[in-house]
């Protein structure tokens, strides 16, 4: 009886080592492990979602594959892969610790920071064809009418901090006019006078919605782009060390 007993507790044990031993090489202990790259989801992600992708607040309505389409355009044509350059965060490091708390003091939302890099790329002393000068690209007129001094003697379209005391005037009556931040920087970049006129002729003040010329509609749109692409450049192919001091400077 002993004997028997002795046997069948030996079985046990022997099932209970066993069940052990294969029960680990199931488990997930012993798989193995998938490392995921999280900028490579993050991109995959931005490239088929744009619902947190905003100009001042005001989001890019999805799912529209006009409105997506550009977007995606804009954004790769930002991207480093195209741009092959660093000198855009080089000059934004330079100049937002002087626009930034201008822009702010005005009640300009700070994403307008992002203008002097479409309109002159922060080159201070640029030129248009037109007659337009300096980061913020002011034509003559409209700077005197911001109180800029333009003569041919002197020309503050060239002096950033008064440039953009000048710009932030400007986009704050612009705002009154048309009562949203993308028509303000749509009218920025195109004019009031004929941006009135599309609204009028169009019946429509949605900017995403308007059909606008080729530049003034991909303004906007560009905006955005250069602000992800600042404030998130390596999701875009950047490598920035210090990508943090790009961001807008906090209180």
């Amino acid at each position: 009886m002993k004997k028997k007993i002795m046997i069948a507790c030996s079985l046990v044990l022997v099932l209970c080592v066993l069940t052990k031993i294969f029960g680990y090489r199931n488990s997930s202990i012993n798989q193995p492990v998938v490392k995921t790259d999280l900028p490579d989801v993050k991109q995959e992600l931005k490239n088929e979602d744009f619902t947190s992708l905003n100009f001042a607040n005001e989001l890019v309505p999805t799912g529209n594959k006009r409105i997506d389409g550009k977007m995606k355009l804009a954004i790769n044509a930002n991207s480093f892969k195209n741009l092959q350059t660093h000198q855009l965060h080089q000059r934004a490091e330079v100049w937002f610790p002087i626009i930034e708390p201008i822009l702010k003091k005005y009640g300009i939302p700070e994403d307008f920071k992002y203008v002097p890099l479409i309109e002159s790329g922060m080159k201070r002393g640029q030129y248009s064809p037109k007659g337009a000068a300096g980061l913020w690209q002011f034509m003559p007129q409209t700077g005197r009418d911001y109180g800029l001094t333009v003569n041919s003697n002197v020309d503050e379209r060239m002096n950033v901090r008064l440039s953009t005391i000048a710009a932030a005037k400007y986009i704050k009556d612009l705002y009154k006019q048309f009562n949203s931040w993308t028509l303000a920087a749509a009218a920025y970049n195109g004019g009031e006078g004929r941006l009135w006129r599309q609204i009028k002729s169009q019946k429509q003040d949605d900017y995403f919605k308007m059909k606008l010329n080729r530049e003034t509609g991909k303004y906007v749109y560009s905006l955005i782009s250069m602000k992800e692409v600042i404030e998130h450049p390596e999701d875009y192919g950047y490598k920035i060390k210090n990508a943090r001091r790009l961001l807008a400077l906090k209180d």
